[in-house]
């Protein structure tokens, strides 16, 4: 091989290292801009977050006040709102750049097979972050604050709350146990799509998923266990809203399995004839 014919083979090379940096330098610039826009907006999303507590608190003749426990934890949470809120508003623009840079070395069935997963998942997150907004966390600061109930000794203050041990949390602790619920519900309910695709590339069938059911419901109650407060009903809704969703990605990861057995049998047909 020549001088000349080995950097004409290093030429495509080039070029794909070239469009892989726009890719990322348009992801960059995505995600500053969308962070600076959630920083902007870094209280009234603060307020949407803090609205379950602030819910369960008024239950109780509550104020919904939280403190600074060290001087730069206000600036920290708005930090962390504005890079969450920044990523997630920039994820479609960073989602479509990995696209068009993978798209090209795809087949076409490829792609058929592979866009319906990039455009499932965010959806499916948004579904099981509003799930833990809506469903889990009213139950589990009821439960965290029952704690402070048993603490009080029965009589009121002059505003109307329990005397004795009154609640007054950080801001950037309940920002972090917040965002753990939502993030921990919008990684699981990735469940169907994740084994959907697995089925779809022949990595696993719905009759292996059949035959680990009982497997899935204990998996499924530990999972549930560990990120939902120590209470039986909050793990029961836990368990109610994933344990579907599995079987639903057994429905189809088969449905797949035939529509791949016809295709098959149709290949077969035409080479016979």
């Amino acid at each position: 091989m020549t001088r000349d014919e080995i950097e004409d083979s290093s030429a495509p090379l080039i070029e794909h290292l070239a469009e892989l940096r726009t890719r990322i330098l348009v992801s960059m610039g995505a995600f500053i801009a969308c962070f600076i826009v959630g920083y902007v907006l870094w209280k009234p999303i603060f307020a949407f977050l803090s609205h379950p507590m602030c819910q369960a608190l008024a239950d109780r003749n509550q104020q919904c006040q939280l403190v600074l426990i060290k001087m730069q934890e206000g600036f920290f949470t708005a930090m962390k709102i504005a890079m969450w809120g920044g990523f997630a508003l920039a994820f479609p623009i960073i989602a479509y750049q990995m696209w068009r840079f993978v798209a090209p070395g795809l087949y076409r069935s490829e792609k058929r097979a592979f866009l319906p997963f990039l455009v499932a998942s965010p959806m499916m997150f948004i579904v099981g972050a509003a799930f833990a907004y809506y469903v889990i966390l009213p139950f589990a600061f009821s439960f965290f604050l029952g704690f402070q109930d048993q603490l009080t000794d029965g009589s009121a203050t002059t505003s109307g709350a329990p005397a004795g041990v009154v609640f007054q949390g950080s801001m950037e602790s309940y920002l972090g146990l917040t965002m753990t619920f939502v993030m921990a519900f919008g990684l699981c309910f990735q469940l169907p799509v994740l084994l959907t695709l697995m089925g779809r590339a022949g990595l696993i069938s719905s009759t292996g998923l059949k035959h680990m059911r009982k497997y899935a419901v204990v998996l499924i109650l530990a999972v549930a266990a560990i990120v939902t407060p120590p209470d039986v009903l909050s793990q029961l809704i836990l368990f109610a809203a994933i344990y579907p969703l599995y079987e639903v990605s057994i429905f189809l990861i088969a449905r797949f399995e035939r529509q791949r057995a016809a295709e098959e049998g149709m290949d077969e047909d035409s080479e016979a004839v």
